[in-house]
């Protein structure tokens, strides 16, 4: 008997062990899914601003990009405009040059041409000198039309206001640039703000995977701790129940011993054999007296 007692008490210990270390093991994985949690929690946050900056900068390329739109319509019609101005300025002087009888693009071109060979052309210092003369004349002969032209007020009208269609032409071009220009900053910003919150999101899911696993595996092993705990009960009731039964079969070979001493009294009592005050107190004990 104190052996089979010995065997549960030492599967008891055992079990107690086992148990200590899955209530340790679970503890630890709740405290992981915790931990998880609260970073999962963090990076939504985090993926929550992210997304509000996206729309914010998304809002402000969209305004940009329409903003871009209409300076391009208003810079086409200014180009369209300069074009029409410009080519009235070409008929002016066309018909200007060709009542004066002389070809002002010819002239241009022969003064580009001996220009051009007076730089690159090895010629004796004669040719050079007669070259340069040449050279003078045909410059002169360009201002002297272009004084004219200049000195006509219609065609210097046209000029004037070639140039302030064209200057705002230009404005209005570096306008559309500039605004081009910062739709695609804000756009680039936006994009890396995108990739920055796909890297969150998967992150965020990976962390939310492992949590799942984390409470399975805790449950896994809770339920397996409280199967330990459930046959540690069981093995107490039977420890309990054992050591109980040891005590009464201890008491019942005790009262056998204590009857059996009485009848051996009594027995020297009914032979008339004197007692002593103890085996008296037996017989009154036994009932015997």
């Amino acid at each position: 008997m104190n052996e089979s007692i010995e065997k549960l008490l030492k599967k008891k210990d055992e079990l107690q062990k086992k148990a200590n270390e899955l209530k340790e093991k679970r503890d630890q994985l709740h405290l992981k899914s915790k931990k998880l949690a609260d970073e999962r929690d963090t990076l939504n946050s985090t993926i929550r601003d992210i997304r509000n900056k996206i729309s914010e900068h998304k809002k402000k390329r969209d305004e940009l990009n329409e903003r871009v739109k209409h300076a391009k319509d208003q810079r086409n019609k200014l180009n369209k405009n300069y074009s029409e101005i410009k080519k009235h300025v070409e008929e002016l002087e066309r018909k200007r040059l060709l009542a004066s009888g002389t070809n002002l693009n010819n002239l241009r071109k022969q003064l580009r041409d001996l220009e051009t060979e007076q730089m690159t052309q090895p010629m004796s210092p004669q040719k050079e000198k007669k070259l340069i003369e040449t050279i003078s004349e045909i410059h002169a002969k360009i201002k002297e039309v272009e004084d004219k032209l200049n000195s006509d007020p219609k065609l210097k009208k046209a000029l004037e206001e070639e140039k302030i269609v064209k200057q705002k032409a230009e404005k209005q071009h570096d306008l559309v640039e500039k605004l081009a220009s910062r739709a695609q900053e804000e756009h680039e910003n936006m994009m890396k703000l995108v990739k920055q919150l796909d890297n969150l999101i998967k992150k965020v899911n990976d962390i939310q995977e492992t949590i799942v696993m984390t409470k399975i595996e805790a449950d896994r092993v809770h339920k397996e701790f409280i199967g330990c705990v459930d046959e540690i009960h069981s093995l107490e009731r039977q420890i309990s129940e054992s050591r109980d039964k040891k005590r009464k079969m201890k008491k019942i070979a005790k009262a056998g011993a204590a009857k059996r001493e009485a009848d051996e009294i009594f027995e020297r009592f009914k032979r008339g054999e004197k007692l002593s005050t103890e085996d008296l107190m037996a017989l009154q004990k036994a009932g015997l007296i």
